[in-house]
């Protein structure tokens, strides 16, 4: 019988650590963060959402939100309303089970309640992640920007999907 995951607000979630963990061992695609920063973008999030007890987590923020990623900053100069979703980390054991469609089913059905067409995000080019740019692909979304960054270490494809184009 396949497992069945649920959704849970990240923002109700007491404790952090084991997802600190997941979120650190996927810094590569995502950022290391102390607790600090990680309760602050937490926080900070619009949505937050985790598949319990630390399968998966996603942050997502709107263009209004007191954030101040370089990525975020990007689209809010370019987008007047969108939802940026930040990161999704997914558990190597989990990973392959649909947890990500699952996040992003919900984060499209958020965005939609609160009166947005447009998700964004970025996906690295430069060190490659081509199982995130098929995942993203695969939703629908396509490219509206690249940027190079970290002193030319990494390179990123900004990326969009409108909402009301997309069967998600």
């Amino acid at each position: 019988m396949p497992v069945q995951f649920e959704i849970e607000n990240l923002h109700a979630l007491p404790t952090r650590e084991a997802l600190l963990r997941l979120n650190n061992a996927s810094a590569r695609e995502t950022s290391l963060l102390t607790p600090e920063r990680f309760d602050q973008l937490i926080q900070a999030a619009r949505v937050a959402l985790v598949v319990p007890p630390a399968a998966a987590l996603l942050l997502a923020f709107e263009q209004s939100d007191e954030y101040d990623g370089g990525h975020f900053l990007w689209f809010q100069r370019r987008f007047d309303k969108f939802l940026y979703v930040d990161r999704v980390v997914v558990a190597e054991e989990h990973r392959r089970h649909g947890l990500g469609r699952l996040l992003y089913a919900s984060v499209f059905s958020r965005a939609a309640q609160l009166g947005h067409t447009c998700v964004v995000c970025e996906v690295n080019l430069e060190p490659p992640n081509s199982a995130s740019d098929r995942f993203h692909a695969a939703l629908g979304f396509s490219e509206v920007g690249r940027a190079t960054i970290d002193n030319g270490a990494k390179t990123v494809r900004y990326l969009a999907v409108n909402l009301q184009q997309t069967n998600a």
